[in-house]
């Protein structure tokens, strides 16, 4: 029997598991027994490298809770790949995860099981988007890849992260946005929560000096007061390789990237970059 006392709420995102490294990396991870892990996105642009992690992951954590990344929501191109495009992909993942036992964005916020000054709290998993307004002002949407391309090339997303049904990405965003806010609204009043969502919920927070220009897909100013909004403890995020924690209005912002071969030190191991958001835990 574990003392809820004695359980820990870990998070890592950006496992980006196409590469062999990182791949080979996640087989060494300990068990860690009872506690809960948030994967905060871009696990595996495959499926079925998808489906293997979050099953063998399952088999290290008591719960794992997972929200989709950019790379994990691209169509696949391969020859004799199954090219399911924009929220066809993303309920793909959904069923994936729930049949291994994950919590989906898609599914009732999960009750963390130590309550905080009398309080619950709940780990909400987010899909969020992003909807081009982290731009500067004196951007158009029309100029916004003329511009970006002054520096560096257009992201990816561009070409493989279909909004299908959807016009467009910031329709997506708007719906998914609007769709999520009334859920957090229903939570018990007083609540507290932990969020978790891939791209960054201000715009403030990132810090990314060697692609400057990309950062208009990285979220949506729609989501700036949440933290405050739904009382989060943690807010915790992926995208932008950059780990680091901040704290804003009392809240701490964590971002929580594993990275590319290069961004991390394989000689600690991937459990090493696990951060430690329990509610209510020392900074």
């Amino acid at each position: 029997m574990v003392e809820p006392d004695t359980l820990r709420l870990w998070a890592i995102s950006d496992l980006h598991l196409a590469s062999e490294v990182n791949r080979n990396a996640l087989a060494e991870m300990p068990d860690h027994g009872a506690d809960w892990l948030i994967l905060a996105g871009d696990i595996a642009e495959r499926e079925e490298v998808f489906a293997d992690a979050v099953n063998f992951l399952g088999s290290r954590f008591g719960k794992l809770i997972w929200v989709p990344g950019n790379h994990d929501l691209w169509t696949d191109q391969r020859p004799g790949g199954v090219p399911r495009r924009g929220d066809l992909r993303y309920r793909h993942l959904v069923e994936l995860a729930r049949s291994a036992g994950v919590v989906t964005p898609e599914d009732p916020y999960p009750r963390w099981p130590v309550d905080l000054d009398g309080r619950p709290v709940f780990i909400a998993p987010l899909f969020l988007l992003y909807d081009y307004s982290f731009r500067p002002n004196d951007v158009s949407l029309d100029g916004l890849k003329d511009w970006v391309r002054e520096k560096h090339a257009v992201p990816v997303d561009e070409l493989l992260l279909d909004p299908d049904p959807y016009p467009d990405r910031p329709a997506w965003c708007v719906a998914r946005c609007a769709e999520t806010e009334a859920r957090l609204s229903a939570l018990p009043e007083g609540a507290r929560t932990v969020l978790v969502n891939h791209w960054p919920l201000r715009e403030d927070l990132i810090h990314i000096p060697r692609v400057p220009r990309f950062v208009p897909w990285c979220g949506t100013r729609m989501t700036h007061d949440w933290h405050r909004r739904f009382r989060a403890i943690n807010v915790v995020t992926g995208h932008l390789h950059t780990r680091r924690t901040d704290v804003v209005d009392g809240t701490r912002f964590h971002e929580v990237s594993l990275g590319y071969p290069r961004q991390w030190n394989q000689s600690k191991g991937i459990g090493d970059y696990l951060r430690d958001v329990t509610p209510g835990s020392a900074m």
